[in-house]
């Protein structure tokens, strides 16, 4: 997969070369290209991807909550393997695993996505996976769930999660911290993907 050199990056090319870093939505072209072509028509060329990637992430994270609470949700959830990207199967370790995830595991990751979802709502469960497993990102959420270690695919019962409202602080915060690791894949993948050469 290749980007096109950074300073060729215009108005026209700008929703395609973010929907590769950030993966596709709707909010990404209809509020985040838009925000960003205003800067690239005012004569603000971006001196990099990393500086491209800032740039947007420091967008989002001016929005209001239900903003990007929606943007985050163009992220597929942790241990789903149909409609993903080529670069979201990569890094899940969908595509290319020495030994595929564990049944009981897929279960335990779709049972906490749905107690996070009850926990948090109006958010997705989004990680920085870099490379873990996800039997290690089933622990990680575990954690932040303040749940006991387990393989149970339907424990603690969803009616138990006590949802959090999106006015306390733990829910922006849960908020916040999705959105900088928004940035932190599309920065991972830059060194997958292969930046044309200038003509």
């Amino acid at each position: 997969m290749f980007l096109p050199p950074i300073q060729d990056v215009d108005e026209s090319k700008l929703g395609d070369v973010l929907s590769i870093l950030l993966e596709p939505s709707e909010i990404l072209h209809s509020t985040l290209v838009p925000g960003l072509a205003t800067s690239l028509e005012a004569g603000k060329r971006f001196a990099s991807y990393p500086d491209l990637i800032d740039a947007a992430i420091a967008q989002v994270s001016t929005w209001d909550l239900p903003l990007r609470a929606k943007f985050i949700e163009g992220h597929p959830r942790i241990g789903e393997s149909k409609n993903l990207s080529t670069l979201s199967a990569k890094e899940q370790g969908a595509a290319l695993t020495v030994a595929p995830t564990p049944p009981e595991v897929l279960a335990r990751l779709a049972h906490l996505n749905a107690c996070y979802e009850r926990c948090y709502p109006g958010l997705r469960y989004i990680t920085f996976v870099n490379g873990r497993s996800r039997a290690a990102i089933a622990l990680e959420m575990e954690d932040v769930l303040a749940m006991s270690h387990s393989l149970s695919p339907d424990r603690p019962l969803l009616e138990e999660m006590t949802p959090i409202g999106s006015n306390s602080d733990i829910w922006r915060h849960e908020l916040e911290r999705a959105v900088v690791d928004v940035g932190r894949i599309a920065k991972s993948r830059l060194s997958a993907l292969k930046i044309e050469e200038s003509s």
